[in-house]
């Protein structure tokens, strides 16, 4: 909100960015104007109406009203079905330059969470450098469903998944609003993939801990590991030298002793 009174334009910028990054990804990775989706004059007029009336509505009304849980939740299903339009629009528009599956897939995925992957850029605008929130780093929910929408509707389209197109599109919104809707009822924020993503993770990419190649070769040279200290010899070596310093002090009282025994004896010596 800081940024919304010092700065409206960046604002406004920042969430135009945030609506239309999908499309403005998809259409940079394409060839094509980035400026294209703004040419939409009634979409861009609508999200600004909808900016300025949750930035700086009185009271935050508007804020207020769309945190209702009725109200967030009838908004969360219609973003979710959107989300489907995009991805598979993406996933459409690359088809028709190129025949490969990766560009359907990496295309079909930009426009379906281009906001999130352009958050740094967008934090840009606004004054923020975080790049230990790259999305590329750190996926969200959000970024991997699209991810996985992509993959499905690419193999789709190339008749490698035995199933009609509006029969993919009614499977896939169902899953992803009513799992959102799950995530938002019971407060998770968990991934319904997280134990598979963990498998994968594991079988494919962890190394044992016990011994990496890597890692001896980037040491430093001329530094040597300093070897594990063992508790026996540290006392061995603590005991040595409490009775070195008994010894020392035994031997000094022995001295003074005799140093005094001698004076006396002068002193006897010069009475007789």
């Amino acid at each position: 909100m800081e940024v919304a009174h010092r700065s409206p334009f960046a604002c406004w910028f920042s969430s135009m960015l945030f609506c239309f990054g999908g499309a403005i990804l998809a259409g940079i990775m394409l060839a094509e104007p980035p400026v294209a989706p703004l040419s939409n004059t009634a979409s861009v007029l609508l999200a600004s109406v909808v900016w300025y009336l949750v930035v700086y509505s009185p009271q935050d009304l508007v804020y207020s009203i769309a945190s209702i849980a009725p109200v967030r939740l009838v908004l969360t299903g219609m973003k979710e079905v959107t989300r489907t339009w995009k991805v598979l629009g993406g996933v459409v528009q690359a088809q028709r330059k190129y025949d490969g599956l990766l560009v359907m897939i990496a295309v079909g995925w930009a426009k379906g969470a281009g906001g999130g992957l352009m958050s740094n850029f967008e934090q840009l605008v606004r004054g923020i450098w975080k790049p230990e929130t790259n999305e590329l780093l750190k996926m969200t929910y959000p970024t991997k469903i699209t991810l996985i929408g992509a993959v499905l509707f690419a193999l789709q389209q190339n008749h490698y998944l035995p199933l009609e197109k509006h029969h993919l599109m009614l499977i896939y919104t169902v899953f992803i609003v009513s799992n959102k809707i799950r995530m938002m009822l019971t407060g998770s924020s968990s991934s319904p993939f997280a134990h598979m993503e963990s498998a994968i993770y594991h079988t494919l990419f962890a190394r044992p801990a016990a011994y990496s190649p890597m890692a001896e070769e980037h040491s430093q040279p001329g530094v040597k590991p300093q070897p594990a200290t063992d508790s026996s010899n540290g006392s061995t070596s603590t005991d040595t030298n409490s009775s070195l310093s008994n010894e020392s002090k035994n031997g000094l009282t022995k001295a003074k002793t005799q140093d005094q025994g001698e004076v006396k004896d002068v002193a006897n010596k010069k009475t007789d």
